[in-house]
């Protein structure tokens, strides 16, 4: 089926990625910051595919898969806070970005 959605985890790429049948619809980046935590920096979907709710199944997925894991995540990723803010993901546990945190990433979804 074409439209099938997929999240994966790919470690080498240091990204979560979800993929529409066979194409790559968009990616959540994640990498290893201080103590046992993960900061998520940015998110991504294809435009091509936007409005379909692609970005937020990939978070769905993604923070899910983040808290049976045990990680505590920084949501430097605006787009990630914000369905933070809308969303309960059991078992995750956050810490919120210092304010120079999230500037230095660079802001920026574009999902």
């Amino acid at each position: 089926m074409a439209d099938e959605l997929t999240v994966t985890r790919n470690d080498e790429a240091g990204r979560c990625e979800i993929h529409v049948g066979d194409e790559l619809g968009g990616f959540m980046e994640f990498r290893p910051a201080s103590g046992d935590r993960t900061e998520l920096p940015h998110t991504e979907v294809d435009p091509a595919f936007k409005g379909r709710g692609l970005g937020s199944a990939l978070a769905s997925e993604a923070l899910s898969d983040l808290a049976r894991r045990g990680d505590t995540i920084i949501p430097s990723c605006p787009f990630v806070a914000h369905y933070l803010s809308e969303h309960d993901v059991p078992g995750l546990s956050v810490d919120q970005p210092e304010q120079g945190d999230a500037d230095a990433a660079g802001g920026g979804d574009r999902s």
